[in-house]
């Protein structure tokens, strides 16, 4: 007989339990909330009045032209008849384009890609320092970057920087993650979002390349061969988007495009290289003239008069008021981190110092690069330097362990603030009072040996700190102190835009209604000395009107022998002139456009428009 089976029972084998899931702190378990508040807050700050946006002049044309049609979007031609483009690359007007296509051509529909812009932008720092040094840094440097006047005005503004500080930190977050676990495809992506802000700045945007660089050099886990290869392989692709643009110009037949205003020799190299960069050096001794571009002087701002391209044109109040509030508390930031990183000998690998390669490289390099470069008072530049202040000051409140030294630097940018704000004595001077009461209890609770005092006291050093920068781009609300669609300052210093409405004077109409009734079939309704000029019938109208000698009015365009080809094949009819075009000082510049309009006096049948001479040009009319 069989012997019975027996039955063996399965005994499950258990492992060790998994890792108890550490508790969250307060901070944490309210961190969507609060950061849903931060973000709120920009909301409010960047797109309250944007309903009263004007138009600023010479963007808004291009921004118009460009919804026309395929060559003009792409190469960001300024006329509608795609003639000649801006003096820059049009990557930062792409997105406004698409919503005047998306909204239809009106002011805010300018502004609202900016403003969506700089919301991500404060979210996107959150999630970059918040990786790095925790929840309670990330947040701070959101809230920080939030208020920061600078911040304001770009994502109430058209300028480039709104687009350019967003495709930077997404080219930050990228190279983050690439550097913590070594991913080569994620450097490549990171190179990727600094050839798209290429696009917006040009050659600006590799001054964030050491930033990137150097923490995956030297804190990425693995090799030095590795590592160097793979940032060989992210730097090329970084440089084949970068230069696709300007690829694509050089091998379209010029006939096919715009004219590259900004240049003498019609180059994508000359724009870039020389009228957008080396021109910004002239303070050194470097000379843009031999690289086919334009060499015009560029105006030296009130903003850092006395100062010059030093160091301590970043320290002016012109510029200070916009982007420095920070400046002490970033400083500790970033020094008392390299030291307590120093002390701990933490390995290369460690993401904190990785994190701090990172912020301060940026900050170094950005500010050493505006600070001898002639940026013409132009504040709108500093935005890229604003975020990496905010991620440092973050920081620097939330890893500093000594209450003392933490109280004192708080209390040092409390003076800071105060003694900035003071150069404006008439602009909320009571926020100088209400920091200061502020701070002195503040500094009492991190001083005095009492644990539970410490929170409290950080929370209103904190307050104090912000008051004063708080006012400035809550002042953005008023159209006194902020106008919308235009450069963005902030503050008593702002400037409205008064020169470019949708609306025609009553002149301007009768000009238009004489020009398009005497059009005959003509590519031009009529060609302009200044891009001035033709801006108000590009707003209004979408008029095709040529305007000579491009943004500097030094740009040899159109050629004589082209603009008297245009005339005579019917395709230009009409030049004109207004009052002060025909001065003896007007007419005696020594400027390529002014010679077109002398010939034009002196071949042409002049009419009288209103206010305006309309000359007649072509066979049988003088020509």
């Amino acid at each position: 007989m069989p012997s019975p089976a027996v039955t063996v029972p399965l005994v499950r084998v258990q492992g060790p339990p998994p890792p108890p899931t550490p508790a969250r702190t307060r901070t944490e378990r309210y961190e969507r909330p609060l950061l849903g508040a931060v973000a709120a807050v920009a909301a409010l700050l960047y797109f309250w009045g944007i309903w009263h946006s004007a138009y600023h002049a010479f963007y808004a044309s291009a921004v118009r032209s460009m919804t026309d049609s395929p060559v003009a979007f792409f190469y960001g031609s300024f006329d509608p008849a795609g003639s000649i483009t801006l003096d820059k690359l049009p990557g930062f007007l792409w997105p406004q384009a698409l919503s005047a296509l998306a909204f239809g051509f009106h002011p805010w529909a300018l502004v609202i890609p900016q403003g969506l812009e700089g919301v991500a932008a404060v979210v996107l720092l959150h999630v970059v320092v918040r990786r790095w040094a925790g929840v309670g840094a990330g947040l701070l440097a959101a809230a920080f970057l939030t208020l920061t006047p600078v911040t304001v005005g770009l994502a109430r503004s058209v300028t480039e920087d709104a687009p350019f500080v967003l495709l930077l930190l997404l080219a930050a977050e990228a190279a983050q993650r690439a550097t913590a676990r070594a991913r080569m495809r994620t450097l490549v992506l990171a190179g990727v979002w600094v050839g798209a802000a290429f696009q917006c700045k040009m050659l600006e945007a590799w001054a964030v390349l050491p930033a990137l660089a150097v923490p995956y050099l030297v804190a990425a886990p693995t090799s030095l061969r590795r590592r160097i290869r793979d940032l060989a392989v992210a730097g090329a692709v970084m440089l084949t988007v970068s230069l696709s643009w300007m690829l694509v110009a050089t091998l379209t037949p010029a006939s096919g495009r715009p004219y590259l205003d900004g240049t003498t020799d019609n180059s994508p190299f000359g724009l870039v290289v020389g009228y957008n960069f080396l021109t910004r050096f002239r303070a050194l001794g470097v000379d843009a003239a031999g690289t086919g571009s334009i060499v015009a002087d560029r105006a030296h701002s009130t903003l850092s008069a006395g100062m010059g391209d030093t160091v301590w044109k970043m320290f002016s109040p012109g510029i200070a008021t916009q982007t420095g509030w920070l400046y002490p508390l970033a400083a500790l930031g970033l020094a008392a981190g390299l030291s307590a990183l120093w002390r701990s000998r933490v390995p290369r690998t460690d993401p904190a110092l990785a994190g701090y390669l990172m912020w301060g490289v940026w900050l170094v390099t950005f500010f050493l690069v505006f600070s001898f470069g002639s940026v013409t008072g132009h504040t709108y530049y500093m935005g890229v330097v604003a975020v990496a202040l905010a991620a440092l000051a973050g920081a620097g409140v939330t890893r500093l362990r000594r209450r003392g030294v933490l109280g004192a630097v708080l209390a040092v940018n409390v003076a800071w603030c105060a003694a900035l704000a003071l150069t404006y004595p008439r602009f909320f001077v009571w926020s100088v009072a209400v920091a200061v009461g502020l701070s002195l209890p503040a500094l009492a609770l991190l001083v005095a040996d009492r644990p539970r005092g410490h929170r409290p006291g950080i929370a209103v050093a904190l307050i104090a700190v912000l008051v004063i920068p708080t006012v400035w781009s809550a002042s953005a609300l008023s159209l006194r102190y902020n106008q919308p669609g235009g450069f963005g300052r902030v503050g008593p210093a702002s400037v409205r835009v008064h020169n470019a409405t949708s609306a025609l004077t009553p002149a301007q109409q009768r000009v238009l209604v004489y020009l398009t009734g005497h059009r005959d079939g003509a590519r031009y309704l009529a060609a302009v000395p200044r891009w001035q000029a033709a801006a108000p019938y590009i707003l209004a109208a979408d008029a095709p009107v040529l305007p000579v000698g491009g943004f500097t009015a030094q740009v040899p365009y159109p050629a004589a022998p082209a603009f008297q080809h245009l005339i005579d094949t019917g395709r230009l009819r009409y030049v004109l002139l207004g009052r002060a075009d025909l001065t003896r000082r007007a007419r005696g510049a020594r400027t390529p456009g002014r010679a077109l309009m002398r010939w034009v006096i002196g071949h042409c049948s002049p009419v009288h428009v209103s206010a305006y001479t309309v000359y007649r040009c072509g066979p049988g009319h003088g020509g």
